[in-house]
């Protein structure tokens, strides 16, 4: 799962939770990927070189070429999302930054916080919601099925931690 936990003071209970979407194809794996396309969709055209029929084929091999880098650069522009969970003392404050920029928050007194999931009846299988201040936020949709249900585990212990009264 792609996430990274960092703690933030010397306190246990101050943290950051930061999660995004996992992505298969590295930046060097796209450049790859697209010079090994480009080069598989060519080796069929070596026989036509010097015909007129190459010409009427090219375009068409270099548009689908064209469309595979564009598909894979919307993949990941769409996949250009964080959220962020930060855990302090006193509030739990959750910052998500979407693929265009824009940016949701929901903050919450940490008593008041209560973290849910929903194995089924949810938009999705395992929806992982976080409920206070009046307000229910998803946490995770980008995450995979699997992958939600440990992460409901580790946020469900770290808020039962910093619940705990001060000794």
């Amino acid at each position: 799962m792609p996430y990274k936990w960092t703690h933030t003071g010397e306190n246990e209970n101050l943290a950051c939770l930061q999660l995004w979407p996992h992505s298969s194809l590295p930046s060097g794996g796209f450049v790859g990927f697209i010079a090994v396309t480009f080069a598989l969709i060519l080796l069929p055209l070596f026989p036509l070189l010097g015909t007129a029929v190459l010409w009427g084929v090219l375009p068409f091999l270099m548009v689908t070429v064209a469309a595979i880098w564009l598909a894979l650069k919307r993949s990941y522009h769409d996949h250009n999302i964080l959220e962020t969970l930060s855990l302090e003392a006193n509030d739990v404050h959750l910052r998500r930054r979407n693929p265009k920029g824009d940016q949701q928050e929901w903050d919450c007194n940490v008593y008041w916080a209560k973290l849910s999931i929903y194995p089924s009846g949810g938009p999705v299988p395992n929806y992982l919601t976080l409920t206070g201040n009046g307000r229910e936020v998803e946490i995770g949709a980008f995450l995979s099925e699997e992958e939600r249900p440990v992460l409901y585990a580790e946020l469900s212990d770290f808020l039962a931690q910093n619940n705990q009264p001060a000794s």
